[in-house]
């Protein structure tokens, strides 16, 4: 994590700097004076965490699609080196080339050997233009699916860690095709034979997220978004500006309890108090501890089985009316 005086802090996240900055002056204040402030030291250290358990309960919707970009957040390869031992990353689509955006291979997760993948945003300015900021190409959903068909052969499970704003829409993507590797992808995700579940660790927006989202089970980090379209892009549709990106985050509905509610997940992993930016090794121990009895669960399920539950689990969402018959002549 990054230091204190490193980290950056979201506008209503005030209160927990203030707090912090408090301490500072009052370490400062008694290494000078050499005077016992430990007792004021220790109400204020406290008070941040009543605070962060306070903000992290009444987050509107906009604030957790902040909170799911904050720039502390812990990305898809931190959580692996976190979850994980003796990681070794696959590289290539055997096609084009290799997609930084998409990162995935083998790894140990106390014992359980497993297929990891998900989108890599980057920790700095200079990674962050090498991975695209997570916005993958046709290569990286295509490496993508390759590794699952590979995990599929030595019988492995596999874990998706979501955290993207959408697969990358430039041109040269289209002309190679962005749509239909994102189909293939779900497409080919519906019928693989070995357990599947899908994460979203971050932002879990439109395409992008479904790309390497089909899965047995799917759950949403507690402070992520996952929709169509993201609030800015909304706002600026509807509203022709991304002033009343706010409001359209409210409306679009993109929580995890929203998602939810209307069964397009399957749960919601808490986070550490204030966000996983504040605890990378506690968000992890969390995610680890939540996947590993699921993983169980899914491999006690006859192969067959679990396909055929999961091409009813996604057929079945969404919400349509069907006509009598006569109404259709």
């Amino acid at each position: 994590m990054p230091e204190l005086k490193n980290r950056q802090f979201l506008d209503f996240e005030k209160p927990i700097k203030d707090l912090y900055d408090q301490i500072e002056l009052l370490k400062v204040a008694q290494e000078k004076s050499k005077s016992d402030m430990s007792g004021s030291i220790a109400s204020l250290e406290n008070r941040i965490i009543e605070t962060k358990k306070e903000l992290t309960q009444n987050l509107t919707p906009w604030q957790k699609v902040q909170l799911s970009r904050h720039p502390d957040r812990p990305y898809t390869l931190k959580y692996i080196d976190k979850m994980c031992s003796n990681f070794v990353e696959l590289h290539g689509d055997r096609t084009f080339k290799d997609d930084k955006a998409m990162v995935g291979g083998f790894a140990d997760m106390d014992g359980q050997t497993v297929m990891i993948i998900g989108q890599q945003k980057g920790i700095n300015t200079k990674m962050r233009q090498i991975r695209n900021f997570g916005m993958a190409n046709p290569e990286g959903y295509r490496k993508a699916i390759r590794l699952m068909k590979l995990a599929e052969k030595f019988n492995k499970p596999i874990i998706t860690l979501i955290d993207t704003p959408g697969a990358y829409p430039g041109l040269e993507a289209e002309e190679r095709g962005q749509g239909e590797a994102i189909a293939r992808n779900i497409y080919e995700m519906l019928r693989l034979k070995v357990p599947v579940i899908c994460v979203i660790i971050g932002e879990g927006a439109s395409g992008g997220a479904l790309g390497i989202g089909a899965g047995d089970r799917v759950f949403m980090m507690q402070n992520t978004w996952y929709t169509v379209i993201s609030p800015e892009s909304c706002s600026s549709i509807l509203w022709r500006n991304w002033d009343n990106k706010e409001k359209a985050a409210d409306q679009l509905k993109l929580t995890g309890d929203d998602m939810l509610q209307f069964g397009l997940v399957d749960g919601v992993i808490p986070e550490p108090f204030g966000g996983a930016h504040w605890d990378y090794n506690e968000a992890a121990d969390i995610l680890k501890k939540f996947l590993l009895p699921v993983i169980a669960e899914l491999k006690s399920i006859d192969p067959q089985k679990r396909c055929e539950q999961r091409i009813e689990k996604f057929g079945k969402m969404g919400f349509w009316e069907e006509l009598p018959e006569k109404a259709v002549n």
